[in-house]
């Protein structure tokens, strides 16, 4: 299956610019799976097919971490900014507001 990642002329854009597209949708569709288990596990009432969808939701967990790990590696001011939300302690908002302004 195809998708429409791109809103410029894919033809135009620099390779690393397409892999970059392409991770982002990838982490995306990442998020998709994990949002899909959960909804599944849920509602399963089977215990082993619970911790079937359980185990294969966290593949998609370290799919989504690696895929996001490529895109940081890429983007050095997506680092910066990210390092002082995530993997804290406190209000998520006020430290996405200090890193936001940290970042100008």
């Amino acid at each position: 299956m195809t998708t429409n990642q791109y809103h410029e002329p894919a033809d135009e854009l620099p390779t690393e610019i397409r892999t970059f597209a392409r991770m982002v949708t990838s982490l995306q569709e990442e998020c998709e799976a994990i949002g899909w288990y959960e909804q599944r596990i849920a509602l399963e009432k089977n215990k082993s097919a619970r911790a079937i969808m359980a185990s294969a939701q966290k593949e998609e967990f370290k799919h989504f971490g690696m895929a996001l790990e490529f895109l940081l590696r890429q983007k050095k001011d997506w680092r910066d900014i990210l390092k002082e939300i995530l993997f804290t302690t406190g209000d998520i908002v006020k430290a996405g507001g200090k890193a936001e302004k940290d970042a100008d």
